[in-house]
């Protein structure tokens, strides 16, 4: 079985290897129930999935329908407004046939514009602060990519307690010293953060 590690502030001990559902985007669902059989089998216990995977969330739900307490379910969307990022909520919850989210993440937020736009008034942070009320969600994270990440990433975190998130660690990335910088510091302060 894999290892299984505290997922900050979560409670869910979550496995060391994540799936990483974009690979289900554009597969029949006869690989993805192939695919689901082996995570199952191997122990995965958390799926990291996007609205914007093709039909990643269309191919998890008959497995996270029928096996919702076995995975720890993540998904995100890109939409920057309260409106849009509702509606994604709820198209990902019918998708994925289930009633709550463990995770839903703003997607790649490290354009300053769209930043400020999903951080204001009307913005998606209005939406992901309700449905975390309403139990939609039980936690809510904020992803990036590129260079920027790290700080952007910072700067998420001074607007609000976000309870995860998510960019990119490897050798390549660490090669750059203003990311590996901003990267250690936004470590540092989730480290403190749980």
């Amino acid at each position: 079985m894999i290892e299984q590690r505290p997922f900050g502030r979560t409670g869910h001990m979550s496995t060391c290897t994540l799936f990483g559902a974009a690979a289900l985007g554009r597969v029949t669902q006869a690989e993805a129930d192939h695919t689901m059989e082996l995570l199952l089998a191997a122990g995965v216990n958390h799926i990291d999935t996007a609205n914007s995977y093709g039909e990643s969330e269309q191919r998890l739900g008959p497995w996270t329908g029928r096996y919702r307490d076995r995975f720890f379910l993540a998904t995100k969307t890109e939409e920057r407004t309260y409106a849009k990022a509702k509606e994604h909520l709820h198209r990902s919850l019918d998708l994925l046939r289930t009633d709550h989210l463990d995770l839903w993440q703003m997607h790649c937020l490290v354009q300053p514009d769209q930043w400020e736009q999903a951080m204001g008034p009307g913005g998606a942070l209005e939406a992901f602060i309700e449905a975390k009320g309403q139990g939609l969600t039980r936690h809510i994270g904020v992803t990036g990519h590129y260079t920027v990440a790290g700080w952007m990433h910072k700067r998420s975190l001074e607007r609000y307690d976000f309870d995860s998130v998510l960019l990119p660690y490897n050798y390549a990335m660490m090669q750059n010293p203003t990311y590996r910088h901003d990267f250690e510091e936004l470590l540092e302060l989730a480290t403190a953060r749980n």
